[in-house]
């Protein structure tokens, strides 16, 4: 399981991003493996569709740990899970769960900063607490992604220098609290991305969308980890309503 972790950890290379082409139960994580992927990572979001519940940790605890164990054990690549806020604000609490992730066998997980059910983001104080609890909760070698919603909070055409400043705080705190990566979702103006990546103590996440840089545009401007959140099953559900329309329609 050593292995795994600084596996997973060396894949996130500055400038040369590994593509995590989020799944959400073992067919799908099958289907990205034979693929070619290095690496699996769960998304909150399609995990939640492809069960009927929403997003927004309405996805029960017990399920999300069974989902992750029945993953982890039916392929031999590292898998991250988004964890969404741990299930708890509380950050002994938050730790506590994700030890409990920890056993499933995932490698790493996503940490979210957004006041899941509630407005805006966590304080950083606070937030940097839970990071930290977490981290004395799983050890040394477990993978934490600290997502900030920051950018996602806000429109596109809101994004500006003043918002990155803050983006990077959020950056070195989660950095010092032990975080390993750092995760800004919905950023998607390059010169905003490159100046986070040089400012940023820890290898960034950017989440590919429609319409957004390509895979070489987030390598120029030093983006290390590319998530493809509920796109991938989203659009797997659009063609198969089309091909099942066409086999009903005859």
């Amino acid at each position: 399981m050593t292995n795994k972790f600084a596996a997973f950890a060396a894949l996130h290379v500055p400038g040369d991003p590994v593509v995590l082409y989020n799944i959400w139960d073992v067919g799908s994580a099958k289907a990205v493996v034979a693929a070619g992927a290095k690496a699996l990572a769960t998304g909150s979001h399609p995990v939640a569709d492809a069960s009927g519940w929403p997003d927004g940790e309405q996805v029960p605890i017990a399920f999300a740990l069974a989902n992750a164990t029945r993953i982890a054990a039916a392929v031999a690549v590292p898998l991250s899970v988004d964890f969404e806020g741990a299930y708890s604000t509380d950050p002994v609490a938050a730790g506590v769960n994700v030890a409990l992730l920890a056993a499933t066998g995932a490698v790493g997980c996503n940490f979210e900063d957004q006041v899941i059910g509630g407005e805006g983001l966590h304080p950083l104080k606070l937030q940097v607490r839970r990071i930290a609890e977490i981290r004395k909760a799983v050890g040394t070698d477990f993978f934490i992604n600290a997502r900030t919603d920051l950018f996602l909070k806000h429109k596109p055409e809101t994004h500006d220098a003043a918002m990155l400043d803050e983006a990077i705080e959020r950056a070195l705190g989660f950095a010092d609290a032990g975080a390993n990566g750092f995760f800004a979702p919905r950023l998607g103006d390059l010169k905003l991305v490159e100046k986070l990546c040089k400012a940023s103590p820890l290898p960034v996440n950017a989440i590919a969308f429609p319409g957004g840089p390509t895979r070489a545009q987030w390598a120029s401007a030093g983006i290390a980890r590319i998530s493809h959140g509920p796109f991938p099953h989203r659009a797997l559900m659009t063609q198969l309503e089309e091909n099942a329309r066409v086999a009903i329609s005859g």
